[in-house]
């Protein structure tokens, strides 16, 4: 991920549980997270459902986490092809995060999610039954910007730029992947310095990687003077001041966009 393994001094990474509804209004102070036209969303999925089928009830991009192990298929139907196997719990026995992008009734009936599915290859999408997790409308975004070594945090609902900072990314060979719709799938406070204060796991595949899950992270640094430089083995690291504030801004589910 940053450049070396990650080792547990004490214990294992602790992960920050995914917050429902009450954090996310806790982080956009004094403002309801549905407007208008989610709540005309909600309402048109509810009436589309009178007929029995259980519907959405969120505006997108929305996260959160899954009710149960299911699989991802290619297309949002029972008999289609399997993209993924999306179980419950990851290794680690946390819960599973998923980021849906849309929502459309299959054609048994039900409502199914498209969503982001993690690891190789990136960028790959399937559809879950909509029934398979508990998700809500997320309400910020990262957007890193791999050529001008900087990070934002957008919020979704006006894309307001709330953090602006620069970063180190991927070396030659190494290089942070680039994509849409990534996504945190845990974040936690390393025992070890060389990530800094506080580390977010995302869902993006790392080709070179020092970390045991292939992943690409966005931590903090002990070596602050490497910032804006492409240094890294596919991570993205920000001063640890900065990090400390992605805990708030960028909770479990959060997209993440990495473009050129």
């Amino acid at each position: 991920m940053g450049g070396r393994r990650f080792v547990a001094a004490t214990a294992p990474p602790r992960r920050l549980p995914f917050p429902g509804p009450s954090l996310y209004r806790a982080v956009v102070v004094g403002r309801a997270i549905a407007s208008v036209a989610a709540i005309a969303l909600a309402a048109a999925f509810a009436s589309a459902a009178a007929g029995g089928a259980s519907g959405p009830t969120t505006a997108f991009p929305a996260a959160g986490e899954l009710l149960r192990s299911t699989v991802a298929r290619t297309a949002p139907r029972p008999d289609a092809p399997i993209a993924a196997q999306m179980p419950r719990f990851r290794p680690d026995a946390q819960f599973a995060i998923v980021l849906a992008l849309t929502a459309r009734r299959g054609i048994d009936g039900d409502w199914w999610y498209r969503v982001s599915l993690p690891g190789r290859p990136n960028g790959h999408r399937g559809w879950i039954p909509a029934d398979a997790a508990d998700v809500h409308a997320v309400t910020n975004r990262i957007v890193v910007h791999r050529a001008a070594r900087r990070l934002e945090v957008r919020r979704v609902r006006d894309g307001k730029v709330l953090l602006r900072t620069i970063v180190a990314v991927g070396r030659p060979g190494a290089e942070t992947p680039l994509g849409r719709d990534f996504y945190v799938a845990s974040s936690f406070v390393p025992t070890d310095p060389f990530y800094g204060s506080f580390a977010l796991e995302t869902s993006a595949y790392a080709r070179v990687t020092d970390w045991p899950t292939d992943v690409v992270g966005i931590h903090g640094t002990n070596q602050p003077q490497l910032l804006g430089q492409a240094v890294s083995h596919g991570c993205i690291r920000v001063v640890n001041g900065v990090a400390r504030l992605l805990r708030r801004l960028a909770p479990l589910g959060t997209p993440i966009d990495i473009v050129p």
